[in-house]
């Protein structure tokens, strides 16, 4: 590594430069950014993006006594180079390195772990407010956020408080017009016009919750940003600054498509092009097979909508979005939001399908209580990234869905263990359901090559034998069908072991649990949730209901965080891989 980035390890040695240094330090770290992720993979083009302004904040501001909070994290890669972990960047987002995220645990300058949007305005006004009750009234708080995560909620109710506080605090608005996908909504077309020059003088949203306002100013312009926040650190109470960046900035490729180089994998750094993989003959992923499977049954029912707060590519709802624009909605980052208007919609009639992210229904658990499972709407909750999800970690694993799903009254819970399941699941949902339904499947690609076959009517409630036994039972739940099976064929007697698909977390198949419990005295349970509250826990529940004296064994993921690695890495932590199974079975025969 030549030039000066190999002499900056920590804020401090940053200040040290010459201003007039700055341009060509920003150069050095967006090529050793664009290097290492050329190969270890990551998110790419917000950090792209943000490169002068991550410059700038450490430049002018004393971080980490003055506290800095990166809203999501996406962005944080610059920030965790120039703050002393440029030699292990590297590991980011592995098993044993450092994650993808901002995470308080790796250093002071990580002053709030991220991972969801829209926390930052919140967090960085908690620390505002408590300096002044210790009266540091000099130290800043800054809190950089994106013009699709401001649009949240959160994000509101934050604003909202800091306008009537004397908290000295920065909001910065990094606006590049798209968070993972383009933003939407009203407020991107008002920060639109603020963009091309148009200022909102009288009606200047921000002004009227009392921040003092400044910009929109250019934030690939490194001494305009110096000016600019220097003025920033002599003004008190609530301020905000609009600064305009482009995703991806520096490497051509990630300009042009900034939804594919938001996290590309794998691509050559010089020229941004993508790696080829040879994907012939490979499963499709199941979110595919979610977006064309919908595009298929809304050809057929005019009352079908498809709902995601943001993530049209990411959960394959943009198929629908492109066959059917009038009924295919992206709400933005919104998810509480996009429950209750699910609920709304269903109200009238529609046969609504909410495609979420597991982590990210975490986010809207009251409506999902309140506003829909409460008055028994029938919104079909398709949950993308359930289980373990991976290098993005602890913020992202969709372990929790089971265990926190179960509790609600009037709420099935379903997972298919394979892509024609997941076809028949989603069929049968707008036949006519009387109830709400979660539909649960994991990140990545399916098992099967022919996926897309007649749809078939399923049975909610109802579980499936996979494998006679004569000794132990098995009972997995959706996609860890997979690992069963094959633990089971590595046994020395296979022909002991006998294998269930419950397929529903929620009723439970009682009638077929019965009869395991009346057949077998050892039973072990699977799943890719906490094992805590979990369908281990239910089957638990049951055989305890029925007096069972046998032994029940739950396999699942442990009462902890996991964090990053990738999806064989954690499974193999939480011993819910193959060669783990095939060990727990071995030991009970």
């Amino acid at each position: 590594m030549a030039g000066i980035l190999k002499n900056i390890d920590s804020p401090a040695q940053l200040r040290m430069l010459d201003a007039e240094e700055l341009e060509q330090l920003a150069q050095e770290l967006r090529k050793f950014i664009i290097n290492i992720v050329a190969t270890k993979e990551g998110h790419l083009g917000a950090s792209l993006g943000v490169v002068e302004l991550t410059i700038a904040l450490h430049y002018v501001f004393n971080t980490p006594i003055d506290l800095l909070v990166w809203d999501v994290g996406h962005q944080a890669y610059g920030h965790k180079i120039l703050t002393g972990r440029k030699d292990i960047f590297e590991t980011n987002r592995q098993l044993g390195g450092i994650s993808g995220f901002p995470k308080r645990s790796e250093g002071e300058y990580d002053t709030f772990g991220t991972g969801h949007s829209s926390t930052s305005i919140s967090a960085a006004l908690g620390m505002a407010i408590a300096s002044n009750l210790k009266g540091e009234t000099e130290k800043q708080h800054i809190a950089v956020i994106g013009d699709a995560s401001i649009a949240s909620g959160m994000a509101f109710e934050g604003l909202n408080h800091a306008g009537v506080t004397n908290a000295n605090l920065l909001v910065i608005l990094n606006d590049n017009a798209i968070g993972i996908d383009p933003s939407v909504g009203a407020l991107k077309e008002y920060l639109t016009k603020a963009r091309v020059g148009y200022k909102p003088a009288s009606d200047n949203i921000i002004e009227a919750l009392n921040f003092k306002y400044f910009g929109p100013v250019d934030g690939h312009d490194l001494p305009g940003l110096l000016k600019v926040l220097k003025k920033m650190k002599e003004i008190k109470g609530p301020k905000f600054l609009h600064v305009i960046t482009r995703k991806g900035k520096g490497l051509k490729k990630a300009e042009e498509d900034q939804v594919k180089y938001h996290a590309p994998g794998k691509f050559e750094p010089e020229t941004g092009e993508l790696l080829k993989y040879d994907t012939n003959g490979l499963p499709l992923k199941y979110q595919d097979v979610f977006g064309l499977s919908l595009v298929e049954l809304a050809e057929n029912n005019e009352k079908i909508i498809g709902i995601t707060p943001a993530m049209p590519t990411g959960s394959s709802l943009k198929y629908m979005m492109k066959a059917f624009p009038q009924r295919a909605f992206d709400v933005g980052i919104a998810e509480q939001h996009a429950v209750t208007l699910s609920a709304g919609m269903a109200t009238q009639g529609f046969i609504v399908y909410c495609a979420i992210y597991s982590t990210f229904l975490q986010r809207a658990y009251d409506q999902l209580i309140h506003d829909v499972a409460l008055q028994n709407l029938p919104v079909i909750f398709c949950l993308d990234r359930a289980g373990l999800v991976g290098e993005d970690g602890a913020t992202h694993h969709g372990v929790f869905d089971i265990a926190y799903a179960r509790a609600i009254p009037n709420l099935m819970i379903a997972a298919p263990r394979n892509e024609v399941e997941l076809r028949n699941m989603l069929y049968t949902a707008q036949l006519g359901l009387e109830s709400p339904l979660i539909i649960r499947y994991p990140r990545g690609r399916g098992v099967l090559k022919e996926w897309q076959l007649p749809f078939k009517k399923v049975v909610w409630g109802k579980g499936e034998l996979l494998k006679e036994g004569s000794e132990l039972a098995v009972l997995s739940l959706g996609n860890m069908a997979g690992n069963a099976k094959e633990a089971i064929q590595q046994l020395e007697k296979p022909e002991k072991v006998a294998h269930y698909d419950l397929k529903f977390a929620k009723p439970l198949d009682e009638e077929l649990l019965a009869s395991v419990f009346k057949k077998f005295d050892r039973i072990v349970t699977i799943e890719d949730g906490v094992k805590k509250g979990g369908f281990g826990s239910a089957v638990l529940e049951y055989a305890a209901s029925l007096d069972y004296k046998g032994h029940i064994e739950l396999m699942g993921v442990p009462d902890e965080f996991i964090e990053q690695g990738s999806v064989h890495e954690l499974q193999e932590i939480s011993g819910i891989h193959v060669e783990g199974l095939r060990q727990k079975l071995e030991s009970m025969i």
